[in-house]
């Protein structure tokens, strides 16, 4: 029979609409462990790729929320994801198809400013922690193609190990801003270090200055590893440590710069 009353075609829809509701609620929930899904499975290298354009964008553009990532930012590219990995870590993840740290597409003339963009999501980690850290406690880092996982770019933005955020803090006023080698090694690795000055990086790209200004680097992008460390100089000046170092495969060097990171976040007061 065609139901031809408004109030009677309401009742008679209500029970598939609520029923439809509810398969979307569960379907919510399950879109929400994908990630974890996926990335414990850790196999397909594309994995990165397939949860920021597939599900977040997708579901951004169609539904106006970012779910499974915490962000997306169509605007300027990027998607922030909550990694399975610690508590507190988080990947900037671009928008557009960028294999990694070797791309041309990271110095291409107007390229998103990633690390940037990534430094000015770090209260993230203070939400999750439940407390703001200093500047100094904080870090981004992107790893060499031999120290990865994932063929599609993603920074890692969490803490910084203890031990090196103090050997940045005794040697801060050796980094000038010129690259140069760093005092000591960190995490058992030797690396070169240059200072920026500012509490954002506005402008400043870790990748150009990395390709502008040092020899033969711009052509050799996949063998190195950045970490940006923020720092706090002295007479109180706010800025970062840029460190890189250059993989070598050969003597046990993968160019892992997330080595410097710590996940379980001990520098927290909270821990």
């Amino acid at each position: 029979m065609v139901v031809v009353d408004g109030g009677m075609r309401q009742q008679a829809f209500r029970v598939p609409f609520d029923w439809l509701r509810g398969v979307i609620a569960a379907l919510a929930v399950v879109v929400a462990f994908l990630p974890i899904v996926f990335l414990g499975a850790a196999t397909d290298p594309n994995i990165l790729w397939k949860i920021v354009h597939g599900r977040c964008v997708a579901d951004q553009r169609t539904f106006g929320h970012p779910a499974p990532c915490a962000k997306v930012d169509l605007a300027q590219g990027y998607a922030i994801l909550k990694d399975i990995v610690g508590e507190t870590q988080y990947l900037l993840i671009p928008t557009a198809r960028i294999t990694g740290i070797e791309s041309p597409a990271v110095l291409a003339k107007g390229a998103p400013n990633y690390f940037a963009e990534a430094w000015d999501q770090t209260p993230l980690v203070d939400a999750r922690l439940g407390e703001t850290l200093p500047r100094q406690d904080l870090s981004l880092a992107i790893n060499a193609v031999t120290g990865r996982t994932q063929d599609q770019l993603h920074i890692h933005i969490d803490c910084i190990r203890a031990d090196v955020r103090d050997a940045l803090a005794q040697h801060a006023d050796a980094v000038g801003t010129r690259w140069a080698p760093f005092p000591v090694p960190l995490a058992g690795r030797s690396w070169r270090a240059i200072r920026i000055d500012g509490g954002t990086l506005g402008t400043t790209n870790p990748f150009d200055l990395l390709a502008d200004d040092e020899p033969g680097a711009r052509a050799d992008m996949g063998a190195h590893t950045l970490v940006l460390a923020g720092e706090t100089f002295a007479g109180g000046l706010p800025g970062f440590i840029l460190l890189d170092n250059h993989a070598d495969p050969a003597a046990g060097d993968f160019g892992n710069g997330e080595a410097l990171q710590d996940h379980a976040c001990r520098v927290s007061h909270a821990r």
